[in-house]
């Protein structure tokens, strides 16, 4: 088809028509083309007559079928597509806020900076921190984002620098926070990164002045504090802390909390001596020869063999590793250790399910299958006969895991099951771990229907667990000094106690390179 109206080829709708038609070779025009063109024509007809007001617009050209007058034509909607302005919705640094007054942020950094002589240290980086309107334990980040890790100081021109860019380019607390600890041109956290963090809060906190006089306990704190915020904040267990992780947990807020409570065993989330504590102990009375990594006869050695032999080897095997690390042949780090004892303890958190899910799944697939459940449901059956107790045959128990589980297809458990049912913990017990196993099945049937129905914020089967323990080890030490006070105390001898100058000797064997171990 050939159109010499060169204004008609300008109309991109009609354009776009032409050239489905040409493509097609359809010489029949389309009623919708015949409309759009029968109101182009018209509109043409209507602007030229515009342009030479004498002579008057011509009427309708069907005057004699319609009695209708004809609608006035938008020449605006049809010489030219509607353009539509879609305002932008999708802000990855945080939504920015045209209010906000950042050349007087500006000004008063300045002016703080001229109370420390134009630079500040480490020390007196607190007061410039809470100008820029940020936590206190942020200061040790900002420092270090300012040059001050290579020069011991940070002046006035690098840090006003460094911000400005921060507020450029960052909108909310998560972002400028990752900008701040990440390495250059990263937008996620490694493990190291936190180093610096809480190396200033082990220094500075008021809660933990009394690990001044022992550095050598400092890198196992902050092991473990690194390796609880990893296994609650790392959804993807990647090993690489993202924007929306951090975002979608409470990390930033507990770290607020820290210049408020000035005890910091009330902050259980990340922070706490007493968890700390707990958790290393555990280590230390697995790992007999100290060499500082347990191996699977030490691990069976948990809370009197609790943990059934199969569901140890399934951990060592590498099922539980976290990005790109590599499992030690045979062998499990403290950090690793870290992980391991949350998640036995507590098997309602997400993460806890998803570690024993990865440890029952032999096959990989996703799926625990029956086959899976019988496999670990065996060697339950052995210890329950040496205990002289009569185990449930199997088809028995499966109908009480399926009834309790509801799984969304027949004989075939997933992840998500799990951890809709909210009552993982009773069945991963079931499956490994004898004598919580026993326990439940002791326990009130009304009691377990309270749990799945308390929805109050109750403590958490981990912080339950960690006071606990920290009371039982409070006491087995108090009642170890009074031995060594008393009368037998040339008599009293241990090869497990060891003497603070011998701890301190393996202590410093532990440094923070066994992150990514």
């Amino acid at each position: 088809m050939m159109i010499k109206e060169t204004s008609l080829r300008r109309d991109p709708d009609l354009r776009g028509e032409l050239a489905f038609l040409a493509k097609g070779c359809d010489f029949v025009l389309p009623s919708r083309f015949k409309k759009r063109l029968k109101s182009f024509q018209q509109a043409q007809v209507q602007n030229k007559q515009e342009k030479k007001p004498g002579i008057p617009s011509p009427g309708p050209l069907n005057l004699a079928v319609s009695p209708r007058p004809l609608l006035p034509v938008n020449k605006g909607t049809v010489s030219a597509p509607l353009s539509i302005n879609i305002p932008r919705f999708y802000f990855p640094k945080g939504l920015p806020n045209v209010c906000t007054n950042h050349e007087e942020t500006i000004a008063r950094i300045e002016m703080a900076f001229t109370e420390f002589e134009e630079r500040v240290n480490i020390y007196e980086m607190g007061k410039i921190t809470k100008i820029c309107g940020c936590p206190l334990y942020w200061k040790a980040p900002m420092f270090n984002a300012a040059g001050g890790e290579r020069t011991g100081f940070v002046s006035v021109h690098s840090f006003v620098a460094m911000w400005r860019k921060v507020l450029h380019n960052c909108h909310d607390d998560a972002s400028k926070f990752i900008y701040l600890l990440a390495k250059p041109d990263c937008d996620n956290l490694e493990q190291e990164d936190f180093i610096p963090l809480l190396q200033d809060v082990v220094e500075t906190h008021p809660g933990l002045t009394f690990l001044k006089d022992a550095p050598e306990f400092h890198s196992r704190y902050i092991t473990t504090v690194i390796q609880r915020i990893f296994y609650t904040v790392n959804r993807s267990w990647s090993g690489k802390i993202t924007l929306t992780e951090m975002r979608k947990s409470n990390f930033l807020q507990t770290l607020a909390l820290l210049e408020e409570e000035d005890d910091i065993n009330q902050i259980t989330d990340y922070f706490s001596y007493e968890h700390f504590y707990v958790i290393y102990c555990k280590f230390w009375e697995l790992d007999t020869d100290h060499d500082l990594y347990i191996n699977q006869k030490d691990l069976s050695r948990y809370n009197d063999q609790a943990l059934s032999t199969r569901i140890i080897e399934r951990i060592f095997s590498g099922a539980v590793v976290r990005g790109n690390e590599v499992q030690k042949e045979g062998r499990m780090s403290y950090a690793d250790f870290v992980w391991l004892l949350i998640s036995e303890e507590d098997k309602r958190s997400p993460t806890s399910i998803e570690y024993w899910f990865r440890c029952m799944d032999l096959d990989g697939d996703g799926v625990l299958s029956m086959y899976e459940l019988e496999h670990f449901y065996e060697e339950q059956c052995e210890r329950m006969e040496a205990m002289g107790i009569e185990p449930l045959p199997f088809h028995d128990l499966l109908c009480q895991m399926l009834d309790l589980v509801k799984p969304e297809r027949d004989g075939r458990v997933t992840l998500r099951d799990l951890k809709r049912c909210r009552m993982a913990h009773v069945f991963y017990n079931t499956f490994f771990n004898l004598e919580k196993y026993l326990d439940n099945e002791q326990r009130d049937p009304f009691a377990v229907q309270k749990d799945i129905e308390n929805d109050g914020p109750e403590p958490s089967d981990w912080d339950r667990y960690a006071a606990e323990e920290y009371e039982i080890l409070v006491a087995e030490e108090s009642g170890n000094e009074q031995l060594q006070e008393g009368s037998f105390e040339e008599d009293y001898e241990t090869d497990e106690l060891l003497s603070p100058s011998e701890t301190g000797d393996k202590l410093e064997k532990l440094v923070i390179s066994d992150l990514s171990s």
